[in-house]
């Protein structure tokens, strides 16, 4: 599996913005292809990327890279929270962790592992 990290880094920027909102992965997934339409670029299959943002919610929930949101913060039970882990995925995905390109490349490497807990800790700790 290769990730399309530019989607990834849209829903971790949803997890940061739902407070009040439910998660919603696949209208997240429609704005991303129509904002690929409109900058000129290639439409993905809208069907084939609404799931994989749905995997991908999946995938950052059970990597622990977001977690429910609690009800005092607005939590709903359909939205989250980053998580340390989340949040330095959003860090170098931004480009704002120090070698975030190399970091993207070594994770991209790692193919359907990069977003398991071991895999991804390992590699921003350098020991990837």
């Amino acid at each position: 599996m290769n990730y399309n990290w530019d989607l990834l880094l849209r829903l971790l920027h949803e997890v940061q913005q739902s407070a009040n909102d439910s998660f919603k992965p696949r209208r997240y997934a429609e704005d991303y292809a129509a904002e690929l339409e409109s900058a000129g670029r290639p439409l993905p299959n809208l069907d084939s990327l609404r799931a994989e943002a749905a995997d991908y919610e999946s995938r950052l929930f059970e990597g622990g890279f977001i977690a429910s949101r609690p009800e005092k913060e607005g939590g709903n039970g359909e939205n989250f929270v980053l998580t340390e882990r989340g949040a330095r995925l959003l860090a170098i995905l931004d480009g704002r962790e120090p070698d975030s390109v190399s970091l993207r490349q070594r994770l991209t490497a790692q193919g359907d592992s990069a977003l398991a807990p071991e895999t991804f800790d390992g590699l921003v700790a350098g020991r990837g």
